[in-house]
């Protein structure tokens, strides 16, 4: 009874602090409510996202600023078609010893090791390097030579990729797509929030933020998210909505069998339940209902349904496919 009582308390203060994140960016951030807080919830369920968005739409500076609040560590990787995978982890540099004059090899850890990661055009370098960074996503590790080295919580990756520029790309596949909780889309401001950005960005008044919550309370916050309780017919309806994104099932609509070439595995339910948890906590709720799945269902389903050639031929998204799949859940009444 007492640590329910606690995780309540948690809660509530979790929503707080949000809202107090959120204000700090205003400072710095137009208008990107959504993306920050889907950003919150890959980084509170300890999963990585992947950005979309053309150039110019202030992902590195969301990214940037919201690691300086929570008092995080923060790298930039610009990923490049000759970039090799000890670029990212690091690498042993040969030594000699003042005292000694005896030669020895030192580890200088590259920019993995941080607690916020970006990786800018991660479709811009070659499978090597995509594949060492997506291992330390998976492992939480780094290998070097001979030796092996953590990586400390919390660990955030967030890749973005240009949807313009294809030539000279090296696209990552399905399987590693899998790899990221959130695929997070971000859209050209309003005509006011253009407004506003413009006046902010060219004046010559500067924006700080000041820290508002630290790496131990991130740690603490995962933890809560992993002992939030959630209803049976809720979990029921994450796997049902998963399972019929799959083709030809008993149980798949006839238009998904259709428009879908791959559906949705395992990991999309998880993430189904895990995303909807965390918006829960976020918005000062200890556990999750309809509203939660229907939010989150886009951002964890959309890159990891391949459509058709049908789909593809007719221009059909797979966020429109999401959309009718979602108006098909049949949650029993609470």
């Amino acid at each position: 009874m007492h640590e329910t009582t606690n995780d309540v308390t948690l809660v509530e203060a979790c929503a707080e602090q949000f809202s107090t994140i959120k204000r700090e960016l205003s400072a710095v951030i137009v208008a990107q409510d959504r993306v920050i807080e889907e950003l919150m919830m890959c980084l509170l369920a300890d999963g990585h996202a992947l950005i979309v968005g053309v150039p110019g739409l202030a992902k590195t500076l969301i990214v940037k600023t919201l690691a300086q609040i929570i008092d995080l560590t923060f790298s930039r990787i610009q990923f490049t078609p000759d970039l090799m995978p000890s670029d990212i982890t690091g690498t042993e540099i040969l030594e000699e010893s003042a005292e000694t004059g005896k030669r020895h090899f030192r580890f200088v850890p590259g920019p993995l090791f941080s607690n916020i990661l970006l990786a800018d055009e991660i479709n811009r370098t070659p499978p090597k390097t995509q594949s060492a960074l997506l291992q330390a996503m998976q492992e939480r590790i780094v290998t070097a030579g001979n030796n092996t080295f953590t990586l400390g919580p919390p660990f955030l990756v967030l890749a973005t990729q240009n949807p313009i520029e294809q030539e000279g790309t090296y696209p990552l596949p399905e399987a590693q797509l899998d790899r990221f909780m959130l695929q997070i889309h971000i859209n050209y401001p309003e005509f006011e929030e253009e407004i506003s950005i413009v006046e902010k960005t060219t004046g010559d008044t500067g924006s700080e933020v000041t820290k508002v919550i630290s790496q131990e309370d991130i740690i603490n916050l995962q933890r809560l998210v992993r002992r939030v309780p959630v209803a049976r017919h809720i979990t029921e309806a994450a796997v049902n909505l998963v399972r019929m994104t799959r083709p030809d099932e008993s149980h798949t609509p006839e238009f998904v069998n259709e428009l879908v070439r791959w559906g949705a595995g395992v990991r999309a339910s998880q993430y189904m339940i895990l995303a909807a948890k965390t918006r829960a906590v976020l918005r000062g709720r200890v556990t999750p209902d309809l509203s939660d799945l229907e939010a989150v269902a886009l951002p964890v389903l959309s890159h990891r349904i391949v459509p058709s050639f049908k789909a593809e031929a007719e221009g059909i998204m797979t966020s429109i496919i999401v959309d009718r799949l979602i108006e098909r859940m049949n949650i029993p009444a609470d």
